[in-house]
């Protein structure tokens, strides 16, 4: 599911850039029964299965340990690592936490299935949970996925214009985007706002924040 995030645009760029490295785990490499099991059936009864614990706490060890230089190379602290657990129980995912993330080091990803994980797992292992939307999904892969998108583009090096970013929806300086045109001036009718092709960028300025929504709370 990650090959083709991992190999397009943006997120493949910056790993050939080496401003970042991912790596993608499968957790039944963790297992200790022939199944390979990641899953068991919840205690008191109820649907589904639930992501084990143990299996969870083995793999993020290990993969702590693997850890040794970041690109920049610089050691890698647990001061400076920082694992998320995706899930519907979690604080819900938004762009200044992106840019918060975007200060971490290392970040461990924890992508649920199934019915869910260990609560034990939010309580012990997870250092933050996070949510990115009131829906449920099959698996926390694409809310990984977004995570990740969303942390990786604010990354310095990664974005070819970096004033992108400045006037951008749910940056600090505005809640959404004003609108945005281009050509043809007029199509079907419908017409570019003519303040935009007037080339007095003091009217364009003031246009743009009128039309922009103001930052969320």
């Amino acid at each position: 599911m990650f090959e083709g995030l991992l190999n397009q645009s943006i997120l493949k760029r910056a790993q050939e850039a080496g401003v970042i490295t991912v790596a993608v785990h499968d957790l039944r490499d963790w297992t200790e029964d022939k199944h390979k099991s990641v899953d068991d059936s919840p205690f008191g009864g109820g649907a589904g299965m639930v992501m084990r614990v143990d299996v969870i706490d083995r793999a993020l060890n290990a993969i702590r340990d693997q850890i040794s230089d970041l690109p920049a190379g610089r050691q890698v602290s647990r001061l400076k690592t920082k694992v998320i657990l995706l899930d519907t129980k979690g604080e819900m995912f938004k762009q200044k936490k992106a840019k918060e993330l975007s200060k971490i080091d290392h970040l461990i990803l924890i992508a649920p299935h199934y019915e869910g994980m260990d609560q034990r797992v939010h309580e012990h292992i997870a250092d933050e949970v996070l949510c990115v939307g009131e829906y449920v999904l099959t698996g926390g892969e694409i809310p990984a996925m977004a995570v990740m998108d969303a942390v990786v583009r604010l990354l310095p090096g990664v974005l070819g214009n970096e004033e992108s970013l400045t006037d951008e929806s749910f940056s600090e300086q505005m809640g959404v985007e004003y609108p945005q045109y281009t050509r043809p001036a007029e199509y079907n009718g419908w017409k570019v706002p003519a303040v935009l092709m007037s080339g007095d960028h003091q009217e364009i300025n003031k246009w743009r924040k009128e039309h922009a929504e103001k930052p969320r709370k």
